[in-house]
């Protein structure tokens, strides 16, 4: 069914939309953020176009200016890397696109006829894979040289000397002036792992205390469904850090702060959340009047709640090592592991005297869980200071019961 695009329903979407546009403004003012690396950026664009108009239209005089800001707006990228990379894809294809229009023009002396010859050509240029989104350079040069009648061989330098200059002018604004590095998106995404995971097991332990239902206890399985989804945005933050130091002149002069844990860090959270997602499916196919599974006795419910609270004090340590807010008071991790493990050891204890249908699969799956959580130490943060006391040794791994 078509939706129809009435007046009140444009008004709602206008006002939605300045809605979200003065939230943003308001976010990007308030500190740091998202938001203030686009205005960043988006100034820095702005400013590099103008400082190549200066020096190509004002000082230079250069008889195609406009090639100069047009090539330095585009090239303030979102790392130096992408810059310089993004700069020699466009001067080849604008030195291409250039000497292609040159070429046919020379073939069929007619305008339209020399569009007809090369814009196919350069439109297949463009869209070889080595020049990522870069492609359409090409064509809009190729245009630009024919319908200005540039084809002379000092027009042809010209052309490539505007677009060197630009080039030169929007990679070192972006590399100088206040280069992008996305370090602190990096670690805004690693500690939002660790800490709505600890937000879901603290949810499930205050739940689980009391009579929980099925709708319960579906919503905790459909949360921990959706972790693994932010190991994704991890991955790709971290892809985005490291690109951020390639040739970034000024990577090393940033603030100490939280290391960035290694991948293996990622492989032991992939493997934790799957199992996590397992036992609150176990839980969820436990509750309600049309339970697959036979409810838990309250004893286990009793050691499943203690467990949950531990696992969800070691998730916030380690979300503050990361660098995120988490508690006020951050426990000692290896103490609370420890508690975790000497409630999952009642709980194995408990099954052995009793063997019941759904605790042993739950049992071995928290073993699993726990496990994965005691490999996951983050690393410990960086100190400037020398001497500081180095990371305590990981609490060792009980055998599985």
């Amino acid at each position: 069914m078509r939706a129809e695009f009435t007046p009140s329903r444009l008004w709602n979407l206008a006002r939605a939309e300045g809605t979200a546009v003065l939230r943003a403004v308001r976010s990007g003012l308030a500190g740091q953020g998202r938001e203030r690396d686009l205005a960043v950026q988006a100034v820095k664009a702005a400013g590099a176009a103008v400082l190549a108009w200066l020096v190509a239209g004002c000082w230079w005089g250069a008889p195609l200016a406009l090639m100069a800001p047009w090539t330095a707006i585009a090239l303030v990228q979102s790392t130096v890397y992408r810059s310089v990379r993004a700069g020699v894809q466009q001067f080849v294809l604008i030195a291409g696109g250039t000497l292609l229009a040159a070429l046919a023009f020379a073939l069929t002396g007619d305008t339209v006829g020399a569009m007809v010859l090369v814009l196919p050509v350069t439109m297949l240029l463009g869209n070889h894979s080595g020049f990522d989104d870069q492609g359409v350079y090409a064509s809009t040069t190729a245009l630009f040289v024919l319908v200005y009648g540039s084809f002379s061989a000092g027009d042809i330098g010209y052309r490539l000397l505007e677009t060197l200059l630009g080039a030169v002018i929007g990679i070192a604004v972006n590399a100088l002036v206040l280069p992008p590095v996305h370090l602190r998106h990096a670690r805004d995404t690693l500690h939002r792992l660790p800490r709505d995971t600890a937000r879901l097991l603290r949810d499930i332990a205050e739940e689980a205390a009391e009579e929980y239902g099925a709708a319960q206890a579906q919503e905790w399985h459909a949360r921990a469904a959706r972790l693994p989804r932010l190991l994704d945005d991890v991955r790709a933050a971290r892809r985005w850090q490291q690109e951020g130091d390639r040739l970034n002149p000024v990577r090393r002069m940033r603030r100490q702060g939280p290391r960035i844990p290694s991948p293996e860090w990622d492989t032991s959270w992939e493997r934790l959340t799957g199992h996590l997602a397992t036992v609150a499916g176990v839980l969820a196919d436990a509750a309600g009047e049309g339970a697959w599974l036979r409810p838990l006795p309250r004893p286990v419910l009793a050691d499943l709640t203690r467990l949950m609270r531990a696992m969800a004090e070691v998730c916030e340590c380690d979300c503050v090592t990361l660098g995120g807010d988490c508690p006020a008071d951050p426990r000692d991790r290896d103490e609370v592991l420890s508690r975790a493990w000497q409630a999952h050891h009642r709980l194995a204890t408990w099954n052995a005297d009793h063997t019941t249908a759904p605790l042993g699969g739950l049992v071995n799956d928290l073993h699993h869980t726990l496990t994965h959580l005691t490999e996951a130490r983050p690393p410990a943060p960086a100190s400037p200071v020398p001497g500081t006391r180095e990371a305590p040794a990981p609490v060792a791994v009980p055998a599985e019961t």
